[in-house]
């Protein structure tokens, strides 16, 4: 099996090139490629990228928002007690349907891995976890998907969860989840991160918790985990959701900390779209704007990516699983306007969004995983500006979606 793609832009290069691809990966990438192939498409000028990588969704939640209660506050709180009772009837098929819908959008969209946060309390038990573990083997040919064992309810807080964690680990979760701050003291959020740091040594399992999504400054999560993480030498090996208190941080203490996060090598990920529409709500004006310290940790040289997080549930009631959607929020809540930030926003959904999920072989050069989409833009600024059309999305060497737009002007 072979795929020639012609007439390429591609990042970084001048002109248009040929992108050549046997078997499952790249083979060969030159300007006037002389290579036969078993299907042949003319790019058109148009951008050639490796397929978008979403590292912070949470898939058992996604498409509730028409059958539970309204989040009248708009707040986290509320959010994660309305699906208390929902969460109880969750079945495989349910999630499968649900989420097999958001995976069908993103594929569409051109994302062919995503890092999902499954919960685990004793709320629901595992029935969240069998879902998607059901979800993840229907689309497995499609979609690769990392599970994160996400305690939501915390651990100490929610006596049996620790028992549930371990058990969400042998079922097949690769990653350990947590969450510090939803505990009643700062000792208990210590011994949270420490049953998640021994966790993950005992499966030798990366860690990906959410940190402090708040705007209480009194949350103080971020620091601990970075200690551990140093303490642990787990460098390199944790990602820190959301962050949100980091905004709240004095400026002083807030550098202190990023430096700590940037010796421990940690990855963070900030989610906008729903930190700006969860965060601040009890403001007057000015409101806060719900998102990390975005510009100060990519200046200390840390590692810094985002999410869809959340579609159509009791935290954000949109979404439609495009990561280049996301990206122009990004742009706008960060501020990050100038072209070589441009340039880093599609950075943080391309490669540096692998290096949080750490694919073999990512990305656009000889001997990589042909994993790629093709964008209707010549310029990475057209493609976060107007989101265009993907008409090829390809994975491992072969075409998985073609989207054909067809636009009438009638006047």
């Amino acid at each position: 099996m072979s795929l020639l793609i012609q007439n390429c832009t591609l990042r970084g290069r001048e002109g248009l090139w040929d992108v050549y691809c046997e078997g499952k990966s790249i083979a060969a990438i030159g300007q006037g490629l002389d290579r036969k192939a078993d299907t042949t498409i003319d790019a058109k000028g148009n951008l050639l990228v490796p397929a978008f990588i979403d590292p912070h969704i949470h898939l058992d939640k996604v498409n509730i928002l028409d059958t539970v209660r309204k989040n009248v506050s708009g707040t986290l709180t509320e959010a994660i007690e309305i699906i208390w009772d929902r969460k109880k009837t969750y079945t495989d098929e349910d999630v499968i349907e649900r989420a097999g819908a958001v995976l069908d959008l993103a594929l569409m969209n051109g994302t062919l891995a995503m890092r999902t946060h499954v919960d685990i309390d004793t709320i629901g038990g595992l029935k969240p976890l069998n879902g998607v573990l059901a979800l993840r083997e229907r689309y497995r040919d499609r979609m690769t998907l990392q599970l994160v064992a996400f305690p939501q309810e915390g651990i100490l807080k929610d006596p049996g969860c620790d028992v549930l964690m371990e058990e969400a680990m042998k079922m097949g979760c690769d990653i350990v989840g947590g969450m510090p701050a939803n505990e009643n003291n700062p000792d208990d959020s210590r011994a949270h991160v420490k049953f998640c740091f021994d966790l993950a040594e005992k499966y030798n399992a990366d860690i990906d918790m959410h940190v402090d999504e708040t705007d209480d400054p009194f949350y103080r999560t971020l620091e601990m985990v970075a200690d551990e993480t140093i303490k642990r030498g787990w460098h390199g090996r944790v990602t820190a959701g959301h962050t949100c208190a980091l905004a709240a941080y004095d400026d002083h203490y807030a550098a202190y900390v990023i430096d700590k996060v940037a010796r421990a090598g940690i990855h963070m990920i900030t989610n906008p779209v729903t930190n700006l529409m969860l965060q601040g709500r009890l403001d007057k004006q000015p409101i806060r704007r719900g998102i990390t310290r975005v510009k100060e940790l990519l200046e200390a040289g840390v590692n810094v990516s985002f999410g869809q997080d959340c579609v159509n549930d009791t935290f954000y009631p949109l979404g439609c699983a495009d990561m280049l959607q996301v990206a122009n929020v990004t742009v706008h809540a960060a501020q990050m306007s100038l072209p070589h930030e441009l340039e880093k926003v599609f950075d943080m959904i391309t490669t540096d969004a692998n290096k949080v999920m750490n694919l073999p072989a990512y990305g656009l050069e000889e001997g990589c995983n042909a994993n790629l989409v093709l964008i209707e833009a010549k310029k990475i600024r057209e493609a976060i500006a107007l989101a265009p059309n993907r008409p090829y999305v390809i994975r491992e060497g072969k075409v998985v979606v073609k989207n054909i737009r067809k636009t009438e002007y009638l006047f």
